[in-house]
């Protein structure tokens, strides 16, 4: 019989609590304590896990719904367990006598504090709603130079979606030592939970900066260090734009060396996935595994029309139109997404450092750079991961690669796995992970 998943009563005083986000969707395969979604109450964030392994059906309360405390907000079927189109009339039943359990005895089952927070939302003099905190720490804001807009100046989820589009990324490093050997910025997004694992190097694609991977880190759990880095052109790192792979290659293996010595696993996305491939070609680095999402230099075609409408849109709504090119499912490209990416279109001297990228390395709308002889030379594990319905890169570039290449494909994915099937590329690289430890 499935499992429901309840909203559950987190203090003593909470009636309902707002679901402010999805970390599965319906359909997916979860486990038992991965992250499901986050609930917004007024005192603090909280992370539900899921009371069981299975596949997620039936959900009921979708991102924004304020739901009663005890109410069944979705089911966990068992694998291979019969499924229909509303849930069993037992777990209704079942779900009523929840609400009433969960409304008289404050009891957080399987819940994860997102956010330690005063009931006063109050945080070294800054008041701010839960929300508003973890949407400013993923996109970088310092909520000192926020102001907001709620009862005695309390920030909140719009004060900081607006911020979003004039504040630059906060640096973080580990020590000024560090950061003078880095060329690059980089950044520990996490700091790992078994020292044995080798730690994640994560690169990401065109357009993009490292803050992109943080929602594909909500879809799973990853017991690495993971470090995340700028390429030239991005984020906070330079913009000057080397005139090669190589030159980029070495920028990223002095920055990796600066932050961590011994073994890693690259994995990189995009333009960033033919810059690990040369990374990995150097071997200046003790590279155990390379794992390359939809991955540029493998075929010639790239759909120069987005690379250059990218660029030049300025406005929100001239974005969204090509930034809907990168996904099948449109509802991921999210309000604090777009905003960061907006932010981004309006530095007038990265947007021309990027047209520098294309310029050198997708020159007329054509890849000029070829990674295949350097990844048939490679004797590390290697996974390559594609959208079947990628719109950027096509996916039947990954066609005719060595046999022990290992390949994936992703029907109904667009060019962002990683943010389309974001639990199943967590579980590829925690079995990559596991393979080479």
């Amino acid at each position: 019989m499935p499992v429901e998943v309840i909203l559950p009563k987190v203090d003593m005083d909470m009636e309902s609590g707002q679901i402010s986000r999805w970390y599965a969707k319906d359909g997916d395969t979860v486990t038992k304590g991965q992250v499901l979604f986050e609930i917004e109450t007024d005192k603090a964030a909280m992370e539900v896990d899921a009371p069981s392994s299975g596949i997620l059906r039936d959900v009921k309360a979708q991102e924004g719904a304020t739901v009663p405390v005890g109410q069944a907000v979705a089911w966990i079927y068992a694998e291979g367990e019969a499924y229909g189109e509303t849930a069993p009339a037992k777990a209704e039943t079942e779900t009523a006598a929840a609400a009433d359990q969960a409304k008289s005895v404050a009891q957080p089952v399987e819940v994860k504090s997102a956010e330690q927070a005063p009931a006063a939302g109050e945080t070294n003099g800054v008041r701010a709603t839960p929300l508003a905190r973890r949407i400013a720490k993923e996109a970088g804001i310092d909520l000192s130079s926020v102001s907001g807009s709620g009862p005695k100046g309390r920030i909140q989820k719009k004060d900081v979606e607006a911020g979003v589009s004039k504040s630059k990324p906060v640096v973080q490093v580990r020590s000024p030592a560090v950061q003078a050997d880095a060329p690059l910025y980089a950044t520990w997004l996490r700091e790992g939970k078994n020292s044995e694992l080798a730690p994640l190097v994560l690169i990401h694609g065109f357009g993009a900066d490292l803050n992109s991977w943080r929602p594909m880190l909500g879809g799973g759990t990853l017991d690495n260090p993971i470090l995340a880095i700028d390429l030239p052109g991005h984020g906070a790192s330079t913009h000057t734009i080397p005139d090669d792979l190589h030159a980029i290659a070495s920028q990223v293996e002095q920055t990796v060396a600066a932050y961590h010595s011994g073994p890693i696993i690259l994995v990189a996305h995009s333009f960033g996935g033919a810059v690990a491939t040369e990374v990995a070609a150097r071997s200046h680095l003790d590279i155990r595994a390379l794992v390359l999402i939809a991955p540029a230099g493998l075929g010639p075609e790239i759909n120069g029309a987005f690379l250059s409408g990218f660029i030049r849109a300025r406005t929100e709504p001239s974005l969204v139109a090509w930034m809907k090119q990168l996904v099948q499912e449109e509802s991921l490209l999210t309000k604090p997404f777009v905003n960061a990416t907006l932010a981004q279109s309006q530095d007038v001297a990265l947007r021309d450092a990027q047209q520098l990228v294309v310029d050198r390395f997708f020159a007329d709308g054509t890849q000029v750079i070829d990674i295949r002889q350097s990844l048939a030379n490679l004797t590390i594990p290697v996974r390559v991961i594609f959208g079947a319905a990628d719109r950027v890169i096509p996916a039947a570039h990954a066609a005719g690669l060595p046999g022990e290449i290992a390949v994936h494909f992703f029907a109904g994915t667009g060019h962002m796995p990683q943010l389309e099937q974001r639990e199943k590329i967590i579980r590829i690289l925690r079995e990559v992970s596991r393979s080479v430890a």
